[in-house]
């Protein structure tokens, strides 16, 4: 059973260097458009059983293009889900500012250092982020079918769920990096998970989703 998880493309949140949080209208900048079209080649023909994306703007814009060329069609049985467990970070009265006032902040510290502790003013806290994010991911564990589960979500999101899978304690979050378009994806074949690539914006994953699943750990890392 195998997880992917994308994070969404460039925004012009990120052109702009605002946490934009939750804010409604938040599409994806150029660059983003230009990582959303290469997403079509990138996935290409992957088999899939769900797709689970974000309520967010930007979440569904980097996913069409992949899935109304390609996605559907592989997959007719497949239907686009909006996912609430995967939405942006609700960062309250932090949404909308500048990441290089917010840095100013005396609760930066705690973020960088001990984020499982952080609630933002107005929003919620990280711990909460990481629960509902994995309760959306063994959701989709639980049912049958062929094929690797999508999600479509946000960086911080998806840093949450990669520390859980890895037995990470939250407060080391940080030491993930989720870049925007980049495709992350975990094993749960196994008693424990396995991460197979991580924050990966350049390759092809078709043959290597498709691939036959390798059952075993292997001593010397396999081949």
């Amino acid at each position: 059973m195998q997880i992917v998880l994308i994070r969404h493309a460039h925004s012009k949140a990120n052109e702009r260097g605002v946490l934009s949080g939750r804010l409604p209208g938040i599409a994806l900048s150029e660059r983003g458009i230009e990582q959303s079209e290469r997403l079509i080649t990138r996935l290409g023909s992957i088999k899939i059983r769900s797709l689970h994306v974000s309520p967010l703007q930007r979440c569904n814009e980097t996913i069409s293009p992949w899935w109304n060329q390609i996605g559907s069609m592989t997959n007719p049985r497949v239907s686009m889900v909006e996912d609430n467990g995967l939405i942006e970070v609700d960062y309250g009265n932090w949404s909308g500012k500048k990441l290089s006032m917010l840095a100013r902040k005396r609760q930066w510290h705690t973020v960088q250092n001990s984020p499982s502790s952080m609630y933002f003013p107005g929003g919620e806290g990280l711990a909460h982020v990481q629960a509902r994010a994995m309760s959306s991911i063994h959701s989709a564990l639980s049912k049958k079918g062929k094929g690797s589960d999508v999600f479509v979500s946000h960086g911080d999101v998806i840093k949450a769920i990669v520390s859980s899978v890895l037995a990470m304690h939250l407060d080391d979050f940080q030491r993930i990096v989720i870049d925007p378009a980049s495709i992350t994806v975990l094993d749960f074949s196994s008693n424990k998970p396995r991460v197979l690539l991580m924050n990966d914006s350049r390759s092809n994953v078709q043959d290597f989703l498709n691939a036959p699943y390798r059952a075993k750990n292997l001593i010397g890392g396999g081949s």
